[in-house]
């Protein structure tokens, strides 16, 4: 037994490991403290325990799969996936039995859950990882070939389509991730920059004058969040921009270490347990602890990229940039919320803010960097030095 842990230890990325496990352990820190100050139980945390624990072990196990094997398997996960994300689409809060279809978790007529008697999954997060595994496998199959007119179509059409279904869902803070990842996949893959500044002018001008021709695209709350951006002193918006006021007093009250973790003077952020939890954390630990998070994700971010770059293949190197925009647009996202910088979108912070499926979904994902790094190693040590 302990010949093969020192084995599989030598082989894998521990420092990758131990960033995520070091975040997983902050947010249950304060996940407790939030629960001992506002929520009157621990029962957010004890399921961040739950699903971090699941996740490390899920991680390891996955990491020891050829993410090769996983690519080619698209036809069964992104069956089950979608399988399970199609149903929201027409089904709004139907019971059957303990199991709720297109369960509306937050009252933002956001049905993209699922919930089974008192537990949530959302069927986006499984979505997300078959995403990346198809968009990298179409393109290595590409082979550098993305700007030819039939190879960027059907990659546009593959990149936009699971969006589509999401925004569908009502769930428009996970579809504009799921672009994020998909524009950032293509633009590695070798997209061309004229076409990158092209899409994206074109992106932006056409989504202004298709509101401006049609202002109810947008649902009221939508159009409301983006307006308590733009015009927070509006009193008319008050309500709108209340969490984002309280989120934004909890930060800069946080001073440079902190009101403390179980004190009891925090300022109270609306849902502080999801969302705004960079905001709590930043209450309770101060700049000092909002710097380690920080530290925590860029480092992260970072080494995923490296994990690219060692890659063996391109498929390998295409899965690692897809997993490093979903951690990096994420978090960018979610901190633009808390900074009151971007509207509230629900973009959850990762493997910080309380969620079950969310926190195993992206253990999943660190599975398979881990795993495109351990092929990668085993590759150079097959090869041999190079005299």
């Amino acid at each position: 037994m302990y010949p093969l842990i020192r084995r599989y230890l030598h082989r894998v990325d521990v420092l990758y490991l131990a960033l995520c496990v070091l975040c997983s352990a902050l947010s249950v820190v304060v996940l407790v403290s939030l629960g001992y100050s506002q929520l009157g139980s621990n029962n957010k945390a004890s399921v961040q325990v739950i699903a971090s624990l699941l996740g490390v072990m899920l991680a390891i196990v996955f990491s020891t799969v050829d993410y090769r094997a996983l690519a080619r398997a698209w036809p069964l996960h992104a069956t089950v996936a979608w399988g399970l994300v199609l149903p929201t689409l027409f089904f709004h809060n139907v019971n059957f039995g303990v199991l709720t279809i297109g369960y509306d978790a937050g009252g933002t007529s956001n049905y993209s859950w699922y919930r089974v008697g008192g537990m949530t999954f959302q069927p986006a997060e499984l979505a997300k990882i078959s995403f990346i595994l198809t968009l990298a496998l179409h393109l290595s199959q590409l082979r550098g070939q993305v700007n030819r007119p039939k190879n960027l179509f059907l990659l546009l059409v593959h990149m936009i389509v699971p969006p589509f279904l999401i925004h569908i869902q009502g769930d428009d803070g996970t579809a504009l991730v799921f672009l994020g990842i998909g524009l950032v996949m293509l633009y590695a893959g070798g997209l061309s920059h004229w076409l990158v500044g092209g899409v994206l002018a074109a992106g932006i001008a056409g989504g202004g004058a298709l509101l401006m021709l049609k202002p109810d695209l947008l649902k009221g709350y939508q159009f409301q969040r983006i307006m308590a951006i733009l015009t927070p002193e509006d009193p008319a918006l008050s309500d709108i921009t209340y969490q984002q006021n309280k989120g934004a007093m909890a930060i800069g009250t946080g001073g440079l270490t902190g009101q403390g973790l179980f004190s009891g003077d925090h300022i109270f952020v609306p849902n502080a347990w999801n969302d705004f939890i960079f905001a709590y954390l930043a209450n309770v630990l101060g700049f000092l602890g909002a710097a380690a998070a920080l530290i925590l994700l860029f480092a992260l971010c970072l080494r995923t990229l490296q994990t690219a770059l060692r890659s063996a293949d391109a498929l390998g190197r295409y899965i690692c940039v897809g997993i490093f925009a979903a951690l990096f647009v994420q978090s960018v996202i979610n901190l633009g919320m808390n900074l009151q910088v971007l509207p509230v979108i629900g973009v959850t912070l990762p493997f910080f803010s309380a969620g079950g499926s969310s926190v195993v979904m992206m253990y999943f994902c660190v599975g398979l960097v881990l795993s495109v790094g351990m092929h990668a190693r085993s590759s150079h040590l097959q090869a041999g030095p190079v005299l």
